[in-house]
C-alpha cells in the first residue's frame, strides 16, 4: 500500500523475526519482539505500544568519525540499551533510551 519493496527477511520463510523494506531512499527495519528477547530483554518486556523504536543511519567517511564518535558523545548522557557492536548484516550500531523511554538505534554501514 505504501510502495515499499521487501529487501530481505530473516529467516527466508515465515514466520519472520526481521524484515527490511525500502522505498526510494527510505529504509524501514521491522523486528519481532521475540527476536530481541535474549539480547535486549528490557525492550522485549515492554508492553505493546511501548516497543516503538527509532533507527537512524549515520553517514561518514569512517566509522571512527561517524557511529563511534556519536556513541562516544551520547553514552554518558543516556541509558545504553545495546552497546556499540558490529552486526552480521553489515552495520555497526548501538541503542539508547531517551528520557521518555523510547529506544533509539543508530547505525553505520561497515565498509
Amino acid at each position: 500500500m505504501l510502495g515499499f519493496s521487501l529487501v530481505t527477511t530473516v529467516p527466508d520463510a515465515a514466520p519472520f523475526v526481521f524484515a527490511w523494506l525500502k522505498r526510494d531512499e527510505v529504509n524501514v527495519f521491522l523486528n519481532s519482539v521475540g527476536s530481541v528477547k535474549d539480547s535486549l530483554p528490557d525492550l522485549a518486556a515492554r508492553p505493546i505500544g511501548g516497543t516503538n523504536t527509532l533507527f537512524l543511519v549515520v553517514e561518514a567517511e569512517t566509522t571512527a568519525d561517524g557511529i563511534d564518535a556519536l556513541f562516544d558523545s551520547v553514552k554518558s548522557k543516556a541509558r545504553v540499551v545495546m552497546p556499540l557492536k558490529d552486526q552480521f548484516y553489515g552495520m555497526r550500531e548501538f541503542g539508547i533510551e531517551d528520557p521518555d523511554g523510547y529506544v533509539i538505534f543508530a547505525a553505520q554501514r561497515i565498509p
